[in-house]
């Protein structure tokens, strides 16, 4: 009698991992030992490579002498484990494991399931009932407790589906036997630990129903579609919400079943032994229907929203023919691998066979299978000796739709070409199901239900990083791993080839891999991993187009901008737009393009970069062309919307010719405004490649009138950014004229910033350039410039002598405009002075020019600076007209910092009226309105303006608050006037006599050394 015989040994996995002989538990060793004999266990009988042992043992990456560990691991076993030699085997390139199949418990829940599903068939409920309680008595928990890694997860994970699955029955056959109110408690334990399972959820609801308890089934039904909608954003499936219904109305058919008379006990069938153990899992025989099915991916991350949506379309019944569920998406976005997830989770529905079959419509260096062979492929794994198939493709049609008729059968017919391939293989009768996976929606295939595959969420990204890096790796470096997620566009195949080169270079951190993928001209190269590559893949969608569309595809990339318009693309392939759009819908029928919304399509960022790379210098000319095109359309439709919402700017000869491309309509100021608002930051990124690209006229012309909508909207550091390039784009030109604009254009945004010494420099350059062409215009701008910079500045009589002579030059040239501009700004250096009849006459002038032209924008700026200068003297009524004129005039979307100071100015007049309530108001309402994009100057006079109302109204401590914003802002950038207000206010609202000493002496001393008369020096 040999060891093994004398000594019999039970293995239990269907939770911690136990060994027992002779009544005594084994001691197993370490956690390698555990997870390698567990996986062996979880496979009895079958040869497992040492390979899969590797990875089952080790979560992250497995060390050099890992296979070396295996075997010691298994001699370790051998020893520990009586008779383990000849229970642990050596098999070619791995082990296996030989157990008695009613010595490990996985095997004994296996062969009670099967048992129960041949009772039911045999009509005997009472004996399924029995082998579901012998086989769920065995479950002690997830295998290893949970702590198995990866690999053992996987397992476990289909495991308990398979325990759920019984539980389910079970439940079934308790309702049909008339159990109710006994069955409520056990299914509420099992629906909150798997709140989304619609079978249990409906068995509760059943149960509660039958128990009397109505009200509370009803609230079952409402918790799980709150719940579906909130996780996965889908409804109850149709059984759910069909039984909801009939509890609604008290349906008679939902009554509970009399219960049937006590059967007699059934006898064991001879030799089963399943019944004298309580230990026991999986079925030993082999399905007699045939499963070419891939491997169910064992590290399966996200998508639970798409599988619920398969899933769920799975489990509709229809009688019209096969049920037709196909997944597009682009390259690399997991569409087989979620499809081979949703076919094994289905495939017990399917007892007469599934089947999988590549169609190799996008595989490297192969044409995609013609019909009649794959049929002729899935005849004989039917069965269907080869001598019986016809020659021609439509017998084997026909034949293939014969041999279905009446059978249930999963198809999976994976990486379709078109609809033509995949037409002849459908089957014609109902009770199958037919999966079908492509890169391109297939819109000609009538009668399928499609589900867009996209790029996965950011948390999906993060999980299936975590899933297969490891929590302690991704732990230790969550940032890296979010630009991980981001850099890889979210897109699974780019993350999992990440993923594995980290795992396969183990002194690699992620941060090391981020830094690698920032290198945009290596990005591709880097996610590249044995055969496996992002660019590999979306080649072979790029060569499965016809040249036109190839074309299309590498021409749209020029776009600079995050989306791309029908018109802008009709630009870029010298086409009209309807037939741009016509192009472009056909890319996203190829998902190489995305769309967001209706008429706007976009790169995925990783497409984008593929696109880029199919540019050389035999596609240059071209690729020039196209961009030039698309500059000029750009230049000619901005042109056409500052026509509309800016008529009164100066006009140029800019040495552009038009535009060929068809602009959108931008006929009125909403249009024209909607237009650039969407379109300003594709236009602003087209100043910098027209620079880069040599377009030079393109990118300081183009600049000029992106800059006008850039100001309006109060983008300031794009604005700046805008002159920048323009002027080193002129530079370039050598362009004096051009070059003195957009140093004139830079000013304006520096003044905004807060940088008024820069602003100063620039303006002087810009002042000596005009000087020397002899352009009195330009002298005058400039001058102007000069003026505002240095009243910021607190130097005023220099100042005021810019400003008079801008004022001169503007007169004498006719530019109305510009004046507006600098009467508004010499108003308020008159009233710094003490000069408040002229601050006045200044205003009144720049309000009565902007009235002339209709400039609403620039006549409430005035109106402004005349209430202020009103104010200042006293004169409350006059000031209150104006600013009632300002207030109806104003749309706070232009430039709403300048609102803000009318709002102030509003509450400062309201205060002295002793309209307390209304001026706090309208201070709430300006300090929210300095929340969207202020300008450094106008944010601290509203803060120091509000310092002054609430110092009036007694609120010290909330006045020094605004106060010291005020100061800390102004002192700064040097804002001289600005700094010394807000330290008299300071020294006024504070309570400790030193800081007011000091605040009060700093302030002298400052209107002092700019030449503030003492009247002037608190103003309003």
């Amino acid at each position: 009698m040999s060891e093994r015989e004398e000594v019999k040994v039970r293995f239990n996995v269907l939770g911690s991992l136990e060994g027992w002989a002779g009544g005594n538990r084994l001691r197993l060793g370490g956690p390698i030992q555990e997870r390698v004999l567990v996986t062996l266990l979880l496979e009895p009988g079958r040869v497992v490579p040492v390979a899969r042992l590797v990875e089952a043992a080790w979560e992250d990456e497995p060390p050099a002498t890992a296979s070396h560990q295996i075997r010691k691991a298994v001699a370790d076993l051998r020893q520990r484990i009586p008779g383990g030699s000849g229970l642990i085997v050596t098999d070619g390139p791995g082990y296996r494991a030989l157990v008695e199949d009613d010595r490990l418990d996985l095997t004994l829940f296996t062969r009670h399931t099967q048992r129960a599903r041949e009772a039911l068939a045999a009509g005997r409920p009472a004996g399924a009932e029995e082998e579901l309680r012998s086989a769920l008595s065995l479950w002690r928990g997830p295998v290893l407790s949970g702590t198995g890694g990866p690999v053992i997860d996987a397992a476990s994970t289909a495991l308990d589906e398979r325990r759920l699955a019984a539980a389910e029955t079970l439940f079934q056959l308790r309702l049909e036997r008339g159990e109710t109110a006994e069955l409520v408690g056990d299914l509420r334990e099992l629906v909150a630990a798997h709140p989304l399972r619609e079978t249990l959820r409906g068995h509760l609801m059943l149960a509660l129903y039958r128990s009397g308890r109505q009200a509370e089934a009803l609230e079952e039904f409402g918790r799980v579609r709150e719940l579906l909608v909130e996780e996965l954003g889908v409804d109850p499936g149709p059984k759910l919400t069909q039984l909801y219904e009939g509890i609604l109305r008290d349906s008679p058919e939902l009554a509970a079943p009399e219960p049937p008379a006590p059967a007699p006990a059934e006898e064991p069938a001879p030799g089963d032994v399943s019944r004298e153990t309580s230990t026991g899992p999986k079925d030993a025989q082999a399905p007699a229907a045939p499963c070419t099915l891939p491997y169910d991916l064992t590290d399966f991350t996200g998508r639970e929203q798409e599988l619920a949506a398969l899933l769920r379309a799975a489990g509709e019944t229809t009688e019209a023919g096969t049920r037709i569920l196909a997944i597009d998406g682009m390259g690399g976005t997991g569409k087989t691998s979620l499809a081979v997830r949703a076919a094994h989770l289905l495939a017990d529905q399917y007892p007469d066979g599934r089947l999988h079959i590549d169609l190799r419509g996008y595989t490297p260096g192969e044409q995609p299978l013609q019909p009649g062979a794959v049929i002729a492929s899935l005849l004989r794994t039917l069965g269907v000796p080869g001598d019986e198939l016809p020659d021609d493709a439509s017998g084997r049609a026909a034949l293939w739709r014969t041999t279905l008729m009446g059978r249930r059968l999963l198809l999976l017919f994976d990486n379709a070409s078109d609809a033509a391939q995949v037409r002849p293989l459908l089957p014609a009768s109902p009770g199958c199901l037919v999966l079908i996976t492509s890169r391109a929606r297939l819109v000609e295939l009538d009668g399928a239900e499609w589900i867009s595959l996209g790029v996965m969420s950011p948390e999906d990204s993060l999980a299936l990083i975590t899933e297969t890096l490891g929590e302690e790796r991704t732990e230790r470096e969550p940032r890296a791993v979010s630009d991980l997620a981001s850099l890889c566009g979210h897109l699974p195949l780019a993350l999992r080839i990440a993923t594995a080169r980290l795992r396969n270079r183990s002194r690699w951190t992620v941060e090391h891999l981020v830094g690698r993928l920032c290198d945009e001209t290596r990005l591709l190269d880097e996610l590249s991993s044995g055969e496996r590559s992002v660019a590999a893949t979306l080649r072979l969608s790029y060569q499965a187009m016809d040249e036109e569309h190839r074309t299309a595809f590498r021409l749209l990339s020029l776009h600079p901008g995050a989306e791309i318009d029908v018109h802008s693309a009709g630009a870029l392939l010298d086409t009209d737009p309807r037939d741009a759009e016509d192009l472009m819908e056909d890319l996203l029928d190829m998902h190489l393009v995305q769309q967001h919304e209706l008429g706007y399509y976009a790169f995925h960022d990783l497409v984008r970069s593929f696109a880029q790379s199919l540019r050389n210098t035999e596609t240059a000319e071209d690729d020039a062309a196209a961009l030039e095109r698309l500059l000029d359309y750009f230049y000619a439709a901005t042109d056409a919307a500052c026509a509309v919402l800016f008529p009164g700017r100066t006009h140029y000869v800019t040495g552009l010719d038009g535009s060929g491309a068809g602009l959108p309509p931008l006929g009125d100021a909403e249009r024209a405004t909607a237009w650039f608002d969407r379109e300003g930051d594709a236009v602003l990124a087209a100043v910098s490649v027209a620079e880069s690209r040599g377009f030079l006229r393109h990118a300081v012309w183009l600049a000029r009138n992106v800059m006008f909508h850039l100001n309006m909207r109060s983008y300031t550091d794009q604005y700046l950014q805008a002159g920048q390039v323009a002027a080193a784009a002129a530079r370039r030109l050598r362009d004096a004229q051009a070059l003195r604009l957009s140093l004139n254009n830079q000013v304006t945004s520096l003044w905004k910033l807060g940088r008024f010494r820069e602003g100063i420099a620039v303006s002087e350059e810009a002042l000596k350039l005009a000087q020397e062409q002899g352009e009195r215009l330009g002298e005058g701008s400039s001058l102007e410039a000069l003026g505002l910079l240095l009243s910021c500045l607190g130097e005023f009589a220099e100042a005021v002598c810019h400003q008079e002579q801008a004022v001169e030059v503007f007169r004498e040239t006719g530019a109305v405009q510009s004046e507006i501009h600098v009467l508004c700004s010499l108003s308020t250096t008159y009233s710094c002075l003490g000069r408040g009849q002229d601050a006045v006459e200044a205003a009144e002038r720049a309000v009565r020019l902007a009235g002339e032209l209709g400039i609403l924008g620039q006549e409430v700026m005035a109106l402004n600076d005349l209430a202020s200068a009103y104010l200042d003297l006293g004169r409350s009524e006059e000031a209150e007209v104006c600013l009632k004129q300002a207030l109806v005039r104003f749309d706070e979307s232009h430039q709403p910092d300048n609102f803000a100071v009318t709002l102030a100015l509003v509450a400062t007049l309201r205060q002295r009226l002793g309209l307390t309530e209304e001026s706090r108001c309208c201070e709430a309402e300006a300090l929210k309105l300095l929340g969207h994009r202020p300008t450094l100057p106008r944010q601290t006079l509203v803060e120091r303006l509000i310092g002054n109302l609430r110092l009036e109204r007694g609120e010290h401590a909330e006045a020094l608050e605004v106060y010291r914003s005020a100061l800390g802002r102004a002192a700064e950038v040097g804002y001289r006037m600005e700094e010394a207000r807000a330290l008299a206010g300071i020294a006024r609202a504070t309570a400790d006599p030193a800081e007011a000493d000091e605040s009060r002496a700093r302030a002298v001393a400052l209107f002092e050394a700019m030449g503030v008369p003492d009247g002037a020096r608190r103003p309003l």
